[in-house]
């Protein structure tokens, strides 16, 4: 690992510390210590995702045009001044435009941190880049989670305040190490217009759209972020405290059991995935989660012990965490291997929108996880399932070295270009035409 990115996962770490002291506890800051109420608790989650849904299409042509430090820098200061404000706000107004900002300024920074990556890497360690990526995510918000646990008092506004403060300053962080990284080429605006003339013209978006392997990749996206981080905290817990009696303290741990999984499941998972087909991985995770959903069902069924009905829902969030250890090293680097010369912003950007749209669906799950749990159960059942027929079909759109790159050595576009020759630009080889793959 380079230098440049061991400083882009110090500062990804540092900034998920910081999310970490905050996520928790929002609720509880807007509804309860600001005496403003549930609903408007709902309408600051509602702000927040409306921030990332509006910026994220803005932000993938900007990454492309500008590259992708200045986007993380200028994110990190929007983010940094939502979550300022946020910890002083006493009014609906002013707390659901810092929720705003805030929103948006993390949405942008997932793009740009994940071209970063691109950038700083080649398909032969883009998979561990990303996983790695993901382990330290997690590793910071659980660490922040817990210390912001202990400082957090429901009495005292000012220790909210203080952990808004932290979060804050762990964003400037993540801007003065990133204002230190040096990349390994410089993005100039002729050299990214593609040099396939059947990608010339139009939007991007447009292009985009026509790009078929990555529609059905941004579908499955979208399918596998509202069947699950869609899901954990609204509707499987409103099934798991409605229709399984589990515990406030019982659902806590099993957010730590899914972070546990995470944690000590990454780096075994990643040996087992790195050098398979990406499509068989995802299809994998798809019948994982269906076995999750199947568990959690029984903790609902009231056949046995509370204890066991807690052992088996625990055991839903840490099946969910092992999944998530295998996406995070398939994900992320098949958007990019996907991405034509100058559009990895582009892909990112849209694959992070498709990302926060489910996640803004979510809570959807609500009312069926709490009002109809068998019904919640058997409709996520089949959605699981539904990912491993999603993925299946995706790999079939793929080449050999997009869906495995362990079979190839080529260097793919996003990596350290070669030196420019007498005939003009650099240009990066890539595996095969993605547009029309």
């Amino acid at each position: 690992m380079g230098a440049a990115m061991r400083r882009i996962q110090a500062g990804n770490a540092l900034t998920a510390f910081g999310i970490g002291f905050t996520v928790p506890f929002l609720y509880i800051y807007v509804a309860q210590v600001r005496g403003l109420g549930s609903m408007a608790a709902t309408s600051a989650f509602v702000a927040f995702a409306l921030g990332a849904l509006v910026a994220l299409p803005l932000t993938g042509r900007v990454i492309d045009r500008r590259g992708p430090v200045p986007v993380v820098m200028g994110a990190a200061v929007a983010a940094s001044v939502g979550a300022m404000s946020l910890g002083l706000s006493t009014g609906l107004v002013p707390i659901l435009l810092s929720a705003l900002a805030l929103g948006a300024g993390q949405a942008v920074m997932q793009p740009a941190l994940a071209t970063m990556i691109v950038w700083c890497s080649t398909p032969s360690t883009r998979t561990r880049a990303f996983a790695l990526q993901f382990f330290m995510q997690n590793l910071g918000l659980g660490i922040g989670g817990l210390i912001g646990g202990q400082i957090v008092d429901e009495t005292r506004p000012g220790s909210f305040t203080l952990l808004f403060g932290i979060e804050a300053v762990m964003f400037l962080v993540l801007a003065g190490v990133i204002l230190t990284v040096k990349m390994p080429h410089a993005p100039v605006i002729k050299d990214a217009t593609p040099k396939d003339p059947a990608q010339a013209g139009g939007s991007a978006w447009k292009r985009l759209l026509q790009h078929q392997a990555m529609v059905k990749l941004l579908v499955l996206g979208f399918v596998i972020f509202f069947a699950c981080y869609g899901q954990f905290e609204s509707g499987l817990a409103a099934f798991g405290t409605e229709a399984a009696g589990i515990s406030p303290s019982t659902l806590g741990f099993a957010l730590a059991a899914n972070t546990g999984a995470i944690v000590v499941a990454q780096f075994v998972v990643l040996r087992l995935v790195e050098k398979r087909r990406r499509s068989r991985v995802i299809a994998l995770v798809g019948l994982i989660w269906t076995v999750a959903w199947v568990i959690a069902g029984f903790s609902g069924l009231g056949h046995g012990s509370a204890m066991m009905a807690a052992a088996a829902f625990i055991t839903t969030y840490a099946l969910f965490g092992i999944g998530e250890a295998m996406l995070s090293p398939t994900l992320a680097p098949l958007v990019a291997d996907l991405a034509p010369e100058g559009s990895v912003g582009q892909y990112n950007s849209a694959f992070a929108l498709v990302k926060q749209m489910a996640l803004a669906l979510g809570p959807l799950g609500v009312p069926l996880g709490a009002g109809v749990p068998m019904l919640y159960i058997g409709i996520f059942i089949a959605v699981s399932l539904g990912i491993a027929w999603l993925a299946l079909r995706l790999g079939k759109q793929l080449t050999p070295a997009q869906d495995n790159p362990s079979l190839s050595r080529v260097v793919a576009q996003g990596g350290p270009a070669a030196p420019a020759g007498p005939e003009g630009p650099a240009v990066v080889a890539k595996a095969a035409d993605p547009v029309h793959a």
